[in-house]
């Protein structure tokens, strides 16, 4: 676990809304909720600082090291081993993924607000088990209709960034924990880590994903050649959104 580190800004409160225009539905290890939330100093500055390194680069880098720890607070959590389905953008499920899972808390020192980044590192997927509609075949900006055969293989990173309600804090009790699951039967094991997992037995309140959500979500994929005609996908609701796509042949 890290030691505490810290960020500053000084921007005022505004109404943030993460949709830019890009289709809501999120591939990669879960489907979050994706909402809006206030943009406070703290997530202002985190998202400054992801597309200031690059996006690739701010899913897979120690971000404790991002920051200045006389501001921000921070903790990091992680490795987790884990694996999940992986939905695309028709909503089929077109691969498993196995990933390691890091979060890292960071606190703003002044105002106390909180902010939990996800990282989704080392990760690998498999197409399958059957031949079906690409990642990316329902986006508008793709060629209409793809498909995936499966048996392809290839890598992936992402992150999620999800702010923290006010007034909601590590729990005094569990939020030091450096499990995955903090609290329960899998206290120890870090067996099924989660995103739900994570926030609510570490935090004072549970509320993921009703009253904390991802707000921001960014993942690439990287396949090689395998006989496909698009190679790298990315599902993002930043910079330029979804493009590309994982794709054997057109429908």
């Amino acid at each position: 676990m890290q030691s505490i580190k810290i960020l500053s800004t000084a921007i005022a409160l505004v109404v943030l809304s993460m949709a830019v225009g890009v289709t809501s539905v999120r591939a990669a290890p879960e489907n979050p909720q994706v909402g809006t939330t206030l943009l406070t100093p703290l997530l202002s500055n985190l998202l400054n600082i992801a597309n200031t390194v690059g996006y690739d680069q701010f899913s897979t880098v120690d971000l404790t090291t991002l920051v200045d720890p006389s501001t921000t607070a921070t903790m990091h959590f992680g490795p987790y081993a884990s694996g999940s389905p992986d939905s695309g953008t028709c909503g089929n499920y077109w691969a498993e993924d196995t990933y390691d899972r890091h979060f890292t808390v960071f606190q703003n020192k002044a105002d106390g607000s909180i902010v939990v980044v996800e990282q989704f590192k080392d990760g690998n997927f498999t197409t399958g088990p059957v031949t079906q509609p690409s990642p990316g075949a329902c986006q508008t900006n793709n060629p209409p209709g793809g498909i995936v055969v499966a048996g392809v293989q290839g890598s992936l990173r992402g992150y999620f960034v999800i702010p923290m309600p006010p007034g909601q804090t590590l729990s005094p009790v569990s939020g030091s924990n450096p499990n995955c699951n903090a609290v329960g039967p899998n206290d120890g094991t870090n067996m099924d880590c989660t995103t739900t997992g994570f926030i609510d037995s570490h935090f004072t309140v549970a509320c993921y994903p009703a009253a904390c959500f991802v707000t921001t979500f960014f993942f690439h994929y990287a396949a090689g050649d395998q006989d496909l005609i698009m190679h790298e996908w990315t599902n993002a609701n930043v910079g330029p959104g979804n493009s590309g796509d994982i794709r054997s042949f057109p429908v």
